[in-house]
């Protein structure tokens, strides 16, 4: 869950068909009942047969997303060392960020994925397929580190998310290695490891007066109670005008069970109507200047609240989840693709080991002891999610180690497919090619 954002500011326009990019192990062919297509020809798209979801290219070969994340040749950097050792590391082995980016889509193509995946160095897209994090929230205001969310009801937010739609987005729109695009990542939706209050407490305590974002709640609360009086009641507090909420601070406990449940049941309420602004102003700005790909939802962190997933469906293609245990949580996962009907990938999870020599004491997911656990694991975990009929890809973090003194928010964890000094993890890898080449037979299975 713990990941950072690296800006993608440049493309470049694939030539190579994505026939020879999507490779899968197993092509489920044209013709088979049930198909369902989304998406335009010569894009990325989704498409169904009876009730297992695929990815298809613009050759019309299915397959599922196996990607990396951050895949990056600037690596992690440390401001305990005041560099990055990856970086330094692979400068000096291929002398060039394009040797690199050759050397490194090839290994990558050879470990069995086919997908570069969110803050991975836009020199690796003319050599696979690739998606793109645009950022949308965070470059409105959001900081998913801090737990902090926007005003989505703003003016401001609707430019800000247009300006950078249109700058990430108008120069892909006819790129066909481009999967999608993420809107944002992890943010946060209610309590959590962040903050513990919920969104509506946010909108109500800590904005502006005069805050578009705040105007709005005051008429939910409006429409929900005829009377200052019956929202009195049923809050527990004791204002005198509807005008009084504008410079609320605080709320006081709950004198009872009844004011709890209903606070409760008015904070999920307007989760909604903000979960809702949010997906339809970033769907329509990803569309207004590239409707031909894939938007890949925002990054769920470990949890999604089900007024944000019943929101989100008319907005996304696909449902991004992310998960450190060691099994995934398919239990969420079937309940997301039950109330949206939208395929769903993990698009975070790893395993990190301590016979790496890494402390592993920073970063999500608890450390195992050896590579060969780190290997068995993520079999045992992928081979679960793919017979998941409705999962359509999964995306590893990350490609590089972090560095032993830490990166910029203190991680240090043994995530990488290759060490440091670019070395692969060779049992861990070796493993990930294995599975890789055998998902694709589990997945047609898994609707029969």
């Amino acid at each position: 869950m713990l990941t950072r954002h690296w800006w993608l500011t440049t493309v470049f326009l694939g030539i190579i068909p994505l026939a020879l990019i999507f490779a899968v192990s197993r092509t489920v062919r044209e013709g088979e009942s049930g198909k369902v297509t989304q998406g335009k020809g010569g894009f990325v798209s989704l498409v169904r047969d009876g009730e297992v979801w695929w990815l298809q290219d613009s050759d019309g070969h299915r397959f599922l997303s196996k990607g990396v994340n951050h895949v990056n040749f600037q690596g992690d950097h440390c401001p305990a060392l005041g560099f990055s050792p990856y970086h330094r590391n692979v400068l000096n082995k291929y002398g060039s960020e394009e040797k690199w980016a050759e050397a490194t889509a090839q290994r990558l193509k050879g470990w069995g994925f086919n997908t570069i995946g969110a803050w991975s160095s836009p020199s690796l897209f003319r050599h696979m397929g690739y998606t793109v994090i645009l950022d949308l929230g965070a470059s409105a205001g959001a900081d998913w580190l801090r737990g902090l969310f926007t005003d989505v009801f703003s003016d401001e937010f609707v430019r800000k998310i247009n300006e950078r739609a249109e700058q990430l987005c108008r120069p892909r729109a006819q790129d066909p290695l481009l999967m999608g695009y993420f809107t944002d990542n992890e943010l946060r939706w209610g309590p959590d490891w962040r903050s513990p209050r919920h969104l509506l407490d946010d909108f109500l305590l800590a904005f502006a007066p005069e805050a578009p974002g705040k105007r709005v709640l005051i008429r939910f609360f409006q429409s929900r109670y005829p009377t200052v009086s019956d929202f009195n009641k049923n809050w527990g507090l004791n204002i005198s005008d509807w005008e009084d909420l504008k410079t609320l601070t605080q709320l006081p406990p709950p004198p009872n069970d009844a004011v709890s449940h209903h606070r409760d049941r008015d904070r999920m309420a307007f989760l909604k109507e903000i979960a809702g602004q949010y997906f339809r102003v970033c769907y329509e700005a990803i569309k207004r200047y590239d409707p031909n790909h894939l938007i890949l939802g925002c990054r769920f962190a470990g949890t999604a609240p089900d007024p944000v997933v019943e929101a989100m469906a008319p907005y996304v293609d696909v449902v991004s989840f992310q998960w450190y245990g060691f099994e995934p949580p398919l239990p969420t996962l079937r309940r997301i693709y039950e109330k949206t009907g939208k395929p769903v990938m993990v698009t975070e999870f790893s395993f990190k080991a301590m016979d790496s020599g890494l402390p592993n004491t920073r970063g999500a997911g608890q450390p195992v002891e050896t590579q060969k656990d780190r290997a068995d694991y993520f079999e045992k975990f992928v081979k679960a999610l793919v017979k998941e009929p409705y999962v359509v890809g999964y995306h590893w973090f990350q490609y590089s180690d972090q560095p032993e003194q830490g990166r910029f928010d203190g991680e240090n964890s043994n995530y990488g497919l290759v060490k440091e000094n670019d070395e692969p993890w060779q049992e861990l890898v070796e493993r990930m090619t294995r599975v890789n080449a055998e998902v694709d037979a589990l997945h047609h299975q898994s609707g029969h």
